[in-house]
């Protein structure tokens, strides 16, 4: 699901229920959402936490500094402490995709050069390849 696929949702449940005198657009459906997103990232960047009751809490974490590796030229690389986001599903929801959820769909990814030259491959060969497999 993407965002536009929420805010069509959106606008199709308000103007079903009747929420506003005329019918809504997806415009300002599509605006709405945008702040809420937006006001969710300025909580986080100012305090580092938002908790929203029945869906669960966006948290700021520091990652602490390490040694990598580069998988090109396997060279030690040193890493620096950085900020990550970290997601806590709340109970309901935990409860609710527990009791009714499906796992998506299982997604592959083009190769890098998939752009630059079509591939002669079909789907079949794609998703052998993608589970491990071989084409043939």
């Amino acid at each position: 699901m993407t965002k536009k696929d929420i805010v069509r949702l959106i606008c199709e449940r308000a103007n079903r229920q009747r929420l506003v005198k005329d019918k809504l657009s997806q415009q300002a459906v599509k605006e709405i959402v945008q702040w809420t997103l937006d006001s969710i990232i300025d909580a986080l960047v100012q305090e580092g936490r938002i908790e929203l009751r029945k869906f669960g809490i966006f948290e700021v974490k520091q990652r602490k500094p390490r040694i990598a590796r580069n998988p090109r030229t396997n060279e030690k690389v040193e890493v620096g402490p950085r900020c990550v986001v970290v997601f806590q599903a709340g109970k309901e929801m935990e409860e609710r995709v527990r009791r009714e959820g499906r796992p998506a769909p299982r997604r592959t990814r083009a190769p890098r050069n998939a752009a630059a030259a079509p591939s002669s491959e079909t789907a079949e060969d794609a998703e052998a390849l993608a589970v491990g497999g071989s084409a043939t």
